[in-house]
């Protein structure tokens, strides 16, 4: 597939899906959308984990209202099942570690697009907004999902009625997100971040991500269960093996995924 609104590079084992209509601080339209999902699958094939970010000063601005010739009429439950879900799904179910790398501002489904990968890492002059309301709707694009489980019903409530823009050092104190990086410290962050997980045991990374988000509606017999049954899978990996040995050979493990 050809994209012409996002760029796709692999290297070193980390994929880069890169949003790219700077003119429009990287609003979301249709083929956008669809190329962020088609990449999104791709990466797992290619990669041991994916990073998304922005071009420009904006990560993503949210959805592009003038991508239709009449934003009243577009059919938002059809657009949300048919185009946001499969990007989103394409990034939260990716058997790989995903970060989302936010250079710049993340508004309405931009913030939630971020929000979707397993870290978030943003530069501290990077906000997040949940603008819904301000035109009359209400968050969506799993925004009531992640910012619920990321920083708990108060402030997932306050930040969707009132459409405030929570800054980085915000989110990362409140648990939105991973951690907010000093402006001229964010490139070196997030690149050393996503080799640091290119290097590791990423079918142990699957299994991690399994664990915690099964958590949620498990008990805690279950969740015992569960772990027991994950580490005895992830106890006969050749990648458990390379980490023992390493330990005591004192040197680094050479992880392979398997």
């Amino acid at each position: 597939m050809g994209y012409q609104t996002i760029s796709y590079e692999v290297a070193d084992d980390i994929a880069v899906i890169t949003l790219d209509r700077e003119d429009k601080m990287n609003a979301l339209n249709a083929q956008m959308r669809a190329e962020i999902a088609d990449a999104a699958r791709q990466a797992p094939n290619e990669a041991r984990v994916l990073v998304l970010t922005g071009k420009g000063r904006a990560f993503c601005s949210g959805q592009d209202l003038s991508d239709r010739a009449n934003a009243a009429n577009l059919d938002m439950e059809r657009t949300l099942r048919d185009e946001y879900g499969p990007m989103l799904r394409a990034i939260f179910d990716s058997p790989i570690p995903t970060i989302s790398a936010v250079n710049g501002p993340a508004a309405g489904a931009g913030a939630n697009l971020a929000l979707a990968a397993d870290v978030v890492i943003a530069s501290e002059n990077a906000y997040f907004l949940q603008a819904f309301t301000r035109i009359g709707l209400i968050p969506d694009a799993g925004g009531t999902y992640w910012m619920t489980r990321g920083m708990g019903a108060a402030k997932a409530m306050g930040a969707a009625l009132f459409a405030d823009k929570i800054s980085a050092k915000q989110a990362d104190d409140w648990g939105l997100i991973w951690e907010a990086v000093a402006d001229d410290a964010f490139d070196e962050t997030w690149k050393a971040r996503a080799a640091h997980l290119a290097a590791g045991p990423t079918a142990a990374y699957a299994q991690v991500k399994q664990a915690i988000r099964q958590s949620w509606d498990n008990t805690l017999d279950e969740q015992l269960e569960l772990e027991g049954r994950l580490q005895g899978k992830a106890g006969k990996s050749r990648d458990f093996q390379e980490g023992v040995l390493a330990f005591l050979e004192k040197r680094k493990a050479h992880f392979e995924g398997r």
